[in-house]
């Protein structure tokens, strides 16, 4: 089984900014939210299936704690409620699913797959697809 556990620091960005569009989030939130994530400290801590992660910025930080196979509660990326449901995608990669609680929206995922020590997380909206790149502290 992989270890994702950790502390993580982004080496690499790309689309965030069109993601935060996708997502209906308007320019003067977009700056902010591109700021103020560029600098991002994860912190992921592992036991076999179940995982926590938080992840710090300047403006906000996120906690989730979830285990493979069972649906939990989280925020989009633009703060809306969602179900979510994590699965191993492959041997070193986690696939979450995330269903809006309410409201319309474009339907939502995030990645994370380990590689050596590099993990690359990927979220997605509709088509829009942002990589972020982050090596192990």
């Amino acid at each position: 089984m992989p270890n994702f556990a950790g502390t993580w620091k982004m080496k690499s960005s790309e689309n965030f900014d069109e993601l935060l569009k996708a997502l209906g989030v308007n320019t003067m939130l977009r700056k902010v939210a591109v700021a103020a994530a560029s600098n991002p400290h994860v912190e992921i801590r592992q036991d076999g299936e179940k995982f926590y992660i938080k992840t710090s910025t300047t403006v906000r930080t996120t906690e989730i704690n979830f285990h493979i196979g069972e649906e939990f509660d989280e925020e989009t990326v633009d703060g809306r409620k969602c179900k979510s449901l994590p699965t191993w995608e492959s041997e070193n990669k986690i696939r979450c699913k995330q269903t809006l609680v309410e409201g319309d929206g474009p339907k939502t995922f995030w990645t994370r797959e380990l590689n050596g020590d590099e993990l690359t997380l990927v979220f997605g909206a509709d088509d829009v697809v942002c990589t972020r790149i982050y090596v192990r502290e």
